[in-house]
Formats: C-alpha cells, sequence, structure tokens
C-alpha cells in the first residue's frame, strides 16, 4: 500500500495548496475568477483521483487494487513529519504565502502524476499533467495580481500633460496643477524625435520631484509616461500608460520590472480583464463622456465604470471628457480618480479647474 500512501499524501498536499492560494484571492484580492478557478482546481484534482485505475494487469499480493478509497495515510508512523526547515516557519509577505503554497501545488502534482502511472493506481496521469499547468497559471496570475494589488494606488487626479493643448506655458499649467492637489501627471506627447520626448520626460519628473520635496505633507505626485516603457524607465518616471493598440502589458513589465507602474485604456470589462491578468496595475476606465483630444466614436460612459467598480478592484481613472461640469455623475456612480485633460490645459486658470474636480469628491 507505499503507492496509495504516496498518492494519498500528495492529494492532501494539493488540496492544502489550492486551499490557501483560493483563500488569498478570494479575501485578499477580492477576485471572483481566480477564486473559481483555485476551487475548479481543487474538485478537478478529487474527480481525477476518483478514476478507477486500469486493471488489465493481473492481481498479485505485491500488485494490489489499489482503486479503494485514499484513507492510508500512516500519520504517526510517516518519518517525514519531524522534518522541518526554519523557512518553513516564516514568511514575509502575502507574496511568499502564495509562493510557497504554489511550489507545494505543483510538486505534489508532479508526484501525483509520476505514481498514477503504476498499474492498479488510481487516477489519469494524463489529466493530472493538464492540472498543473493550470496550477502553474494559477500562480503567475496570483503573484502578478499581488503585486498589482501592492503597487497600485488610487489617484484621485491625474493631468494629461500634453504641451501643445495648454492655453498657458505647460511650466506654469503643471505648477498650478500640483499645487491644488493633482497626485499624477502623465506626460502624453504624440509629436516630436523620441531625444525630445525624453528631455521633456525627464523635466516633467524632475519637477514633480522637487514639488514633493519641497512639500512634504502631500503625497508625492506620481509621473506616468504615455505609450512609451522604455522612456519611462530613462526619464525615471514611476510607470507607463498603454492604450489598446500599444505594447501588450506583460512586455512593458519586461521593461519596466516589478517596481514601476503599468497601465492600461480599457473601455468594456472583457478588456478590464485582459489587462488585470496581463498584470496591470490599475485602468483607464471610459471614455466617459465626448472629448475633443481623442477620436473615440463609441462611450463607454458611467455604466461602465459601475460594472468596473462591481468586478475588479484595481486602482481606476474614469476618463474622456471629465469637467467639473460632470465629475459629480462620476463620483455617484463610484470613480476614486479622474484623468483630465482639455477641461484643465485650455484653462487660464488651470489650478482652479483641478481644485473644482477635487471638491466634488468633499
Amino acid at each position: 500500500m507505499s503507492v496509495l500512501r504516496v498518492i494519498d499524501a500528495n492529494a492532501n498536499r494539493a488540496r492544502e495548496a489550492l486551499r490557501v492560494m483560493e483563500d488569498a484571492a478570494r479575501f485578499v484580492l477580492n477576485d471572483s475568477a481566480l477564486t473559481a478557478e483555485a476551487k475548479h482546481l481543487r474538485h478537478a484534482l478529487r474527480e481525477v483521483l476518483a478514476t478507477p485505475p486500469n486493471l488489465t494487469a493481473p492481481q498479485t499480493p505485491e500488485n494490489p487494487d489499489e482503486s479503494a478509497p485514499l484513507t492510508h495515510r500512516d500519520t504517526p508512523g510517516d518519518v517525514g513529519t519531524a522534518l522541518n526547515t526554519d523557512a518553513e516557519h516564516s514568511r514575509k509577505n502575502l507574496r511568499d504565502i502564495v509562493t510557497a503554497a504554489a511550489k507545494r501545488l505543483g510538486e505534489a502534482l508532479r508526484t501525483l502524476e509520476e505514481f498514477t502511472k503504476l498499474p492498479h493506481a488510481p487516477g489519469n496521469p494524463a489529466a493530472l499533467k493538464q492540472l498543473r499547468y493550470r496550477a502553474y497559471d494559477l500562480e503567475q496570475q496570483l503573484l502578478n495580481r499581488l503585486a498589482a494589488s501592492q503597487r497600485g494606488r488610487h489617484w484621485r487626479l491625474c493631468l494629461l500633460l500634453t504641451c501643445s493643448l495648454c492655453t498657458l506655458p505647460w511650466e506654469d499649467v503643471l505648477n498650478q496643477c500640483l499645487a491644488a492637489g493633482a497626485d499624477c501627471i502623465q506626460v502624453r506627447e504624440k509629436d516630436g524625435t523620441d531625444a525630445d520626448l525624453l528631455a521633456h520626460a525627464t523635466d516633467v519628473v524632475q519637477r514633480a520631484r522637487a514639488f514633493s520635496q519641497n512639500h512634504p505633507d502631500q503625497p508625492a505626485p506620481s509621473v506616468i509616461i504615455n505609450d512609451r516603457p522604455d522612456i519611462a524607465l530613462a526619464s525615471g518616471a514611476d510607470g507607463v500608460h498603454l492604450g489598446q493598440h500599444d505594447l501588450p502589458a506583460r512586455a512593458a513589465r519586461s521593461v519596466l520590472g516589478p517596481s514601476r507602474l503599468v497601465g492600461v485604456s480599457t473601455a468594456n470589462p472583457h478588456q478590464a480583464r485582459a489587462a488585470e491578468e496581463a498584470g496591470a496595475d490599475y485602468c483607464g476606465v471610459g471614455p466617459m463622456f465626448a472629448t475633443t483630444t481623442t477620436h473615440k466614436p463609441d462611450l463607454a460612459g458611467p455604466a461602465y465604470l459601475r460594472a468596473y467598480r462591481e468586478s475588479f478592484t484595481l486602482p481606476h481613472l474614469a476618463i474622456g471628457g471629465v469637467t467639473p461640469d460632470n465629475i459629480r455623475e462620476l463620483v455617484d456612480a463610484g470613480a476614486q480618480g479622474v484623468a483630465v485633460c482639455a477641461a484643465v490645459l485650455k484653462s487660464e486658470n488651470p489650478g482652479g479647474v483641478v481644485s473644482d474636480l477635487l471638491a466634488a469628491w468633499s
């Protein structure tokens, strides 16, 4: 019965690991899709191990029918129960917990896959192999979501800074908006050379850092670069924002590394789910209203914002045609932050517009 003991022990180990991963998805991330996948894996594992063995080999005392229920563990006689390492008793953070559970899961599924290949062993090794691949994918998605939840930050107002749209010199616009409480600046320039863009992005980053040093009582403003992870990295910005047709989020992450932010524009829940699974730190949600700065004929509207708030926990910015006249509708729909362009840039009092926008949450 030694084979059954191996299968039983690793089945328990795999189920316990999946329960840890499921609880992280459910109670920490509030992610229904990942919670469901962990639960489905637990049930699938049970069904696979309940598969009757191949009984074509003759029954002998050395090769018994091992299709009986998996109740063959001998805990008091298990020599491995007393073997421990210091690492087993310490976890620094949630990522360590999920990583340890995922590694236990992968190892247990691999052992199950090998031992169920033996004659008269219950289970289906081919099906266990597929479960192992699904477990690897679950691990990656969980770790991506945990990283995003730790990096992500709910900004209240992100200024989309395009120099050509500014009524005042862009430097004055930036200074006024930072002073009024804008906590994120997105450098959004479509024209000029790469060298020009890098110089401008670096200038904005330095100005934002200087503002933060001079105003230690206020949250440090973030600087995000539109479209270009390479410019974000070279300028020292906090991250990049990507459209649906820009570099994929995973590719941007490979350029920026784990510490910088990756945002993705989304117009529906399907795009938001894809961004979340790709490891995005926040989503642009819109367009909310008609806008003259970008041509997007299909409005997502506040209805999409409500749907996003019901299904996703990633930080978000409602974007598209936001003004002091309509921002209250977005706040009522659950907006925790907005991205604003023309209403601020084209004003002769951009700081005043930012103050009016932020007052919607007061």
